[in-house]
């Protein structure tokens, strides 16, 4: 009998495999601010065959996401441990051969099952403590998606503070930014079982999502403060030298694999 699942552990079931079959489908809330921080600290996180972007190369949108997630079964959604989670990304965009994607840099998730795809995604994901303000229509003790909305948001990792937003809605926008508005462009790499046998895994790979259904974005004032700790440094990697502005919106988008532009 084979043993079978997306992600292991393999059984002849598949049911405790760690992540269920593509595509996956994802409902949440983004908080995002966007800001520029030094090229050179850009420069210094990207592998040497990527350029930096033509245009604002030194811009990073560090995002807050609030998530539910299920594949085409739905079946995780009666069972919310196994759909919710949060994280929060930095991308930056990038250029490849010609072409400008986006980029995750760094990110911390709240779940294991969220650490398994994004390793078959390329993003470079940690667990993480995140927060988010939760904006409800009905009460005093949440924000609405509104003029004069406030929002905050945290980061912590192994117990350290590491990221600190604050948005106040002013108005609609058109977007929510444009760092993270491209494919993304990622690195799979696996270290081979010898100890100095290289990759046995290295690739370059972009994707992106479909059946986007896009709420309204709305954009505001936005403070953002870095913190590093002795286990993570995005204040060091990626510091805040100007705010450009802050974000909210609630999305919806489809995933269901990836292209390979070079297997090395």
């Amino acid at each position: 009998m084979d043993l079978i699942g997306f992600a292991a552990p393999f059984t002849p079931t598949g049911r405790t495999a760690l992540v269920p079959d593509p595509p996956w489908h994802y409902s949440g809330d983004l908080l995002t601010v966007e800001y520029r921080t030094d090229t050179d600290r850009v420069r210094a996180l990207l592998p040497p065959e990527l350029d930096l972007a033509p245009e604002d190369p030194g811009a990073v949108a560090l995002i807050w996401a609030d998530w539910q997630s299920c594949s085409d079964s739905g079946a995780e959604l009666l069972d919310p441990a196994r759909s919710q989670y949060k994280e929060v990304f930095a991308v930056v965009r990038c250029r490849y051969e010609g072409v400008t994607y986006s980029r995750c840099l760094l990110i911390w998730v709240t779940t294991d099952f969220a650490i398994a795809r994004g390793l078959h995604q390329g993003y470079p994901k940690k667990l993480g403590s995140i927060h988010m303000t939760r904006a409800m229509p009905h009460g005093r003790a949440a924000p609405r998606l509104a003029p004069g909305g406030r929002f905050g948001a945290t980061l912590a990792a192994y117990d350290h503070r590491l990221a600190t937003a604050r948005l106040t809605i002013t108005g609609p926008a058109e977007t929510n930014g444009f760092v993270n508005a491209l494919p993304m462009l990622h690195h799979r790499r696996v270290r081979a079982i010898e100890r100095g046998g290289g990759w046995s895994l290295d690739e370059v790979v972009t994707m992106t999502g479909y059946d986007a259904d896009l709420g309204a974005p709305w954009t505001g004032t936005a403070e953002l403060e870095l913190a590093d700790s002795p286990w993570d440094d995005p204040a060091a990697l990626l510091p805040v030298r100007e705010v450009i502005a802050g974000y909210y919106r609630q999305v919806g988008v489809s995933w269901n694999g990836g292209t390979t532009l070079a297997r090395r």
